[in-house]
Formats: C-alpha cells, structure tokens, sequence
C-alpha cells in the first residue's frame, strides 16, 4: 500500500468508482486506483468535497495534511475505528500500571538502541575516517543496553534512552558534510538541512503509526513509554522509537549521494530551514519505499499490541466478551524489532 503526496498548489482531488483522480482547473492530471493506497498526504491546498473526505475514510485510505511553511502542522482525517473496544479500554487500564508499562517500554527502548547500533556499525566501513568516534558510539550504546534490565521502571528507562540518544547523535552528525551546518538534532524549528529532512521524515512516519493505532482498535493518544501528554499522540510516538533509525539512514544516505544538497534548502525570516520544491519534490518520491516497508510494519505491531492488550482487559463478565485472566507477560512480545 502506497502514498499519494501532493505538492502543487490548486488541485482537486476526488474519490469515486474507487479510483482517486487529481485535477487542474478542470483538466485531468492523474488517476490512481484507491486499492493501491494507504494514505494521502497534503502539502499545498488542495480541494476536497465532503463526499470525497468521507469516500476516503470509508475506503480505510488515512488523509494527512501538513500545513505552515515547513509542514510542521498536522492533521490526520482516520476514518473508522476498529470495532473492538477492549483494546483502548486495557490501554487506559494499564497506563498507571507501572510494571506493565515499564515491559513495554523496555522492549521499545531496547529495539531503538539496537537499531541505532546497527546503523553506526553499517556506517564504519564506510567512513574509516571516523572510527573512533563511530566506534565510541557503538561501545556507548551497548552499556546502556546492558543495564536495560536493571530500569525498574519508566523514568529510568527515559533516562538511559536520553543517554543513548546523546552518544548516537554525538556520532551521527559527523557523517554529514560540514557545510550542512548540521551539529545535532534541533527541531522547532530546524536550523540546517539535516535536521529539515529528519523532522519531515519522523512526522511523516509518526502520522502511519497513529493511522496503525487507530485501525487496530488502539488510541493513538495513550501511550506508555510516553505517557499522555496534551496534543501528543502518545502510542504513536512509542510505536515509531525502533523505527527512526531506518529515517535516518535513509536521509543520511540522501545527502552522501548528493541526491539532497544544500542550495535544495532556504530559510525563512525566523531563521528555520525549508525544503525547496525539487528538494520536497525528490524527498517524496525517493521515501516512498523505506515508508512503505515501514508503514506494513507499525500496522503489524499495533495489532499485535491491540491483540494482547484486548485479551488483558479488566471487563465486567458480559456475553461477547473474554473473560480471560489479564496476562502480566504480555508486554514482554509486544514489539519486535526493525530487520
């Protein structure tokens, strides 16, 4: 299943005979077949009619549109929620449960260290010139991994993730040129190109984690790892951890191949760094695979989290329901880790 990004100003954009088709001042541009999508994304202003917005969430495609200058507004149209309710009431149920919600949290933490390894140690070979640095790193990670069964519960857990995340960042950045300015991971906004892409591809990934959460049955609003927050999509945000390295390789890999370079990039008054058009145009088309492959997995964990979450719900006996006993190792399975 696939993303249909759109970038250009003045479109419209309708559903109907299960065939989505793009317009231009009434002319036809394009047409694609709804069966092969998973999501649109919006990045211009776009029209749409009510029927096509509720055409798209009957069809199970999720509507993302990106808005301000950097893209860095959201809003996500999901559509219909899975039927089983059990799943979001465990959730609420075991988010004050703090042995459950340590397992689980343990579990994303130690696939994220992992998979932040793995890219550093892909990267030696590659650049010799930084060994040490890269080897550093490597070495850093694999003792905050080790003491991962000690953290008893969440607050030390975020603890050994931030000092992973430092020594990671420490090293990442230096694989990029110079020129990019590119000294370590800011956000809002972002100051240099590096950071540009790894915001845009983080918040494209954090938008098919809350689709997953919400077609499993799950709320993508309660998370554990990160517990709720007002306006955080918290589940989602957990979901995603094991699954930004891939984001940074990826972008990391962009810039090596000069596929993205510097003058793709611009600045706006505030000082924060834009994506130009060709540069957006090729991050679009360039991501789609990595977020296809990644996209099939989130959906694959949440259902498998909404799976043992539903068969851990404390419920009244009620006829339809399962009166299972709540299974305090559930959360030891409920992710694996990115291939």
């Amino acid at each position: 299943m696939g993303t249909l990004y759109i970038d250009r100003q003045g479109l419209s954009l309708k559903l109907r005979d299960g065939v989505i088709e793009l317009r231009a001042d009434g002319e036809r541009l394009r047409t694609v077949p709804a069966r092969l999508l998973a999501r649109v994304v919006l990045r211009a202003d776009t029209q749409l009619s009510s029927g096509t917005l509720a055409a798209l969430a009957d069809a199970g495609i999720g509507l993302v549109a990106l808005g301000g200058r950097g893209g860095q507004r959201v809003a996500h149209l999901l559509g219909a929620p899975a039927n089983d309710a059990r799943a979001r009431i465990a959730q609420c149920q075991r988010v004050a449960d703090e042995p459950w919600a340590t397992a689980w949290s343990r579990q994303i933490v130690r696939a994220k260290l992992r998979a932040q390894q793995r890219l550093l140690q892909g990267a030696l070979p590659e650049r010799a010139d930084l060994r040490k640095p890269l080897a550093d790193a490597v070495a850093t990670l694999q003792r905050v991994l080790e003491r991962l069964p000690q953290a008893l519960d969440r607050a030390s857990l975020r603890g050994l993730e931030g000092a992973g995340a430092a020594a990671y960042f420490k090293a990442y950045v230096q694989l990029f040129a110079p020129a990019l300015g590119f000294g370590g991971r800011h956000r809002r906004p972002p100051p240099d190109p590096g950071n540009a892409c790894l915001s845009l591809g983080y918040t494209l990934l954090q938008s098919q984690a809350v689709q997953a959460c919400w077609g499993a049955g799950l709320d993508p609003m309660v998370g554990f790892l990160h517990t709720p927050a007002h306006g955080r999509a918290s589940l989602a945000c957990d979901l995603v951890e094991p699954w930004r390295a891939r984001i940074d390789a990826w972008v990391w890999q962009q810039f090596r191949s000069r596929e993205l370079r510097p003058e793709h990039f611009g600045r706006d008054g505030a000082g924060a760094c834009l994506m130009g058009k060709a540069a957006r145009s090729h991050f679009y088309e360039a991501v789609q695979p990595l977020h296809k492959r990644c996209g099939a997995a989130l959906r694959r964990h949440a259902r498998f989290a909404a799976s043992a979450l539903a068969s851990a719900a404390e419920l009244p006996a009620e006829p339809g329901w399962a009166d299972d006993e709540p299974d305090p190792g559930a959360a030891t399975a409920l992710v694996d880790e990115p291939l």
